[in-house]
């Protein structure tokens, strides 16, 4: 199992969901972050002061997937938050070592 968490341009989240859900895909969790990498920042002027604005808002997605789904879900994820512009965000793939479903005790593929 693998644990993919991909952080994504907040206007692209309805679009992300939808192609999960077009490959089987439902179950996640989703969490509004602030983050920054080549973006690095923008300086702004509000009411006369100028000011860093370096952190901007992202929408983090996270699912434990079975292995053989990664590919599959990584490309899913690409296709629909990808702009081409610089913030489009990063896809994280790490191991999972076990799963349990709290409800029934479920483990592993099980549990997913």
């Amino acid at each position: 199992m693998k644990k993919i968490e991909a952080v994504i341009r907040p206007t692209k989240f309805e679009d992300v969901k939808t192609a999960l859900e077009e490959i089987g895909m439902v179950s996640m969790t989703v969490s509004e972050v602030k983050g920054r990498g080549q973006q690095k920042g923008v300086r702004q002027q509000w009411r006369g002061a100028e000011y860093v604005v370096d952190f901007f808002p992202k929408t983090r997605i996270e699912m434990v997937v079975p292995d053989e789904k990664v590919d599959e879900v990584v490309s899913a994820i690409v296709r629909a938050a990808q702009t081409g512009q610089i913030g489009d965000g990063k896809i994280f793939v790490v191991p999972v070592e076990r799963v349990v479903r709290v409800r029934t005790g479920e483990e592993d593929d099980r549990a997913l």
